[in-house]
């Protein structure tokens, strides 16, 4: 199982590599120099989350601009590019980056995100615990505008490859020692939201079809990893400069979800009215782990302890308190702007998950 504190992944990136990654772009450093700073961030990064007593640490996701887009764009067969416009949310919307599908997509060794996990599983004496995008994310971003003519006219042969990739992409994480993998994930949140499968539908696509091939892909990714490679799963409603897109309670897909995709936890949102009740956790089955994430990452303000117990107990009503843990609700910088609170907010909330965790599970 996963542990009984965790965080997601993201991080807020710290300002001497917003300058190095702003002076790069300006092409006042090369890509080796702007490294080095990422190496060093990285380094002192989990130095800090190993002293606040998390058992699991990630990169903070730092040599990436979005949580998902970096790692899409070194598929062979997928191209990103500054085309259109942003992804809408609440009030404002991100930099415009879409992936195109120009060929046949796979996986091969080259990728960079491997040497990312080599560099963090040497720097820590923790597990290191990687994050990529769910296969998911890829059709439900592009739709079937993103395919290049006369590319993937039969869609259950881009779920294939798609699922072949990613199973390749598991393989070679774990070759290289991961044992603790997660896939991020939006698309199930999403379908619990009415406009959002409106949009599915009116885009030509039928949500609970698109379900059914997510679970597909999913299953096809990890169906091969190690006995003792742990995957995780985190779903949110969106996250960027602290808005959302999505609003609903997991009840339409918590069935499907914790009993027919093959992972071993999930980590779920509730830091708000938008994610509804505990409920859908009596559909838990036995040996897996719901991560109620209850700390938000939206704002600065600090969560008190004894709500976050209480409302843990509230969970345990529905799911044994052995299988739930506890994080933050999402990442603190799903892209590299980041959320609207400062590092001190976040650390001090990462410390609250770890002491609140403590008291509740010992």
């Amino acid at each position: 199982m996963p542990f009984r504190a965790e965080q997601v992944g993201s991080l807020l990136r710290t300002a001497p590599l917003k300058d190095a990654r702003a002076r790069r772009e300006a092409g006042e450093i090369d890509a080796d120099q702007l490294r080095a700073v990422e190496d060093r961030e990285i380094t002192a990064l989990v130095r800090r989350q190993e002293a606040i007593g998390l058992e699991a640490v990630t990169d903070g996701e730092f040599r990436r601009a979005f949580w998902h887009y970096d790692f899409f764009d070194k598929l062979p067969g997928v191209e990103g590019r500054t085309d259109g416009v942003g992804i809408q949310f609440q009030g404002t919307q991100t930099k415009a980056w879409h992936m195109h599908v120009v060929g046949k997509i796979g996986f091969d060794r080259s990728h960079p995100m491997l040497d990312h996990f080599r560099f963090l599983k040497q720097t820590t004496r923790a597990t290191a615990k990687m994050t990529i995008p769910s296969p998911s994310m890829l059709y439900y971003r592009g739709g079937r505008g993103m395919f290049a003519p006369g590319l993937y006219e039969d869609m259950n042969a881009y779920y294939a490859d798609l699922g072949k990739a990613y199973a390749d992409a598991v393989g070679a994480f774990a070759e290289i020692g991961c044992r603790y993998l997660q896939l991020d994930d939006v698309s199930f949140a999403y379908l619990c939201d009415t406009a959002q499968r409106r949009m599915l539908k009116e885009r030509g696509d039928d949500p609970d079809e698109q379900m059914e091939a997510n679970i597909g892909m999913i299953n096809a990714s990890v169906k091969d990893r190690p006995k003792d490679m742990l995957i995780g799963m985190h779903l949110c409603r969106g996250n960027f400069r602290s808005t959302f897109i999505a609003s609903g309670g997991y009840e339409p897909v918590a069935d499907a979800l914790f009993n027919r995709v093959d992972v071993d936890s999930y980590f779920l949102e509730w830091d708000n009215d938008r994610a509804g009740g505990f409920e859908p956790l009596r559909f838990l089955p036995k040996g897996k782990t719901v991560v109620l994430g209850l700390v938000t990452t939206k704002t600065g303000r600090i969560e008190n302890k004894d709500d976050l117990k209480r409302r843990i107990d509230e969970a345990a009503r529905f799911a044994p308190l052995e299988q739930l843990a506890l994080s933050p609700q999402c990442g603190f910088a799903s892209t590299e702007e980041g959320n609207a609170l400062a590092e001190d907010e976040q650390w001090r909330k990462l410390e609250l998950v770890v002491e609140t965790a403590r008291d509740v599970w010992g």
